[in-house]
């Protein structure tokens, strides 16, 4: 056993210890508190005022509230992950503290492991507290039934926020000055976020609908924000006629396995390449 254990790649308490100290710096420095107040906000203001537009204050039903907060987090959660993540490795690079780092008795993989843990943590915190009071609020009006939908939003919410982390931490690696890894940074919100959709819609209408059907509902896998949009309104009968969805996303992918298995792999292959090329 212990033979077995001296083989692992990694000790534990070294990547605890590396993910405690990167979770307190960002506590330390009000981040937490800040991204958890942000959502609480825009949560609240989109909750009460999404049903604007059809005269209606407050919120109607807990699908509308998922469905007008899923645009939200689409835009939210990828920027402020990718922007808590860019320089996790190049900021220490230029600042002289990666060799300092790599001195001490710890591994590449701790040391990468380690900063993603202590980031995530601090990431998935301040998502479940920014949704946390409307969840409760939620909870008043419709009854304890909407706990279930609301609370796999959120942890939907989560994983999508720790795939644009792997992404960021892969920029950061990667690149040798911040500069030039926060513009990457923010390059890649924009394809996901507003460029990949056009250019599926754009081969759709170019090729005059010849090109698409299945093929392009399976290549919305390759984006984690669709991934996140399906995972959410599919589930939902009501919203997935509404939005239209049921007509372009088969039976056969909207399976909670596939797409929960998709996103841990969104998760997981950035931070192994990552790793790949850290090492």
């Amino acid at each position: 056993m212990s033979v077995l254990w001296s083989a692992w790649p990694l000790e534990p308490r070294q990547v605890l210890t590396l993910a405690a100290k990167e979770f307190r710096d960002r506590m330390r420095n009000r981040w937490v508190l800040a991204v958890a107040l942000v959502f609480t906000a825009f949560s609240l203001a989109i909750a009460y005022f999404g049903g604007a537009q059809q005269g209606q204050l407050g919120p109607r039903s807990i699908e509308f509230v998922i469905a007008s907060l899923v645009s939200l987090v689409i835009y939210l959660v990828p920027l402020i992950a990718l922007l808590l993540g860019f320089d996790a490795v190049v900021g220490e690079r230029e600042r002289g503290s990666l060799e300092l780092l790599l001195a001490l008795p710890l591994t590449r993989l701790e040391l990468l492991l380690g900063k993603y843990l202590g980031l995530a943590a601090a990431l998935t915190l301040s998502t479940l507290a920014g949704f946390a009071l409307l969840g409760l609020l939620l909870w008043r009006q419709f009854g304890a039934a909407v706990l279930g939908p609301y609370l796999g939003f959120v942890a939907s919410s989560a994983l999508l926020g720790l795939a644009f982390l792997s992404l960021a931490l892969l920029l950061s690696v990667l690149c040798r000055e911040r500069t030039r890894a926060s513009g990457l940074a923010i390059a890649l919100w924009f394809l996901f976020v507003l460029v990949f959709d056009l250019l599926l819609l754009g081969l759709l209408v170019a090729s005059g609908g010849e090109w698409g059907g299945q093929l392009l509902a399976y290549a919305l896998l390759l984006n984690p924000t669709d991934l996140f949009r399906i995972m959410n309104l599919v589930s939902l009968d009501q919203l997935s006629s509404l939005y239209g969805l049921a007509s372009i996303v088969p039976p056969a992918l909207a399976r909670g396995g596939l797409l929960l298995g998709a996103m841990l792999a969104w998760i997981a292959a950035p931070l192994g390449l990552a790793y790949w090329r850290f090492r």
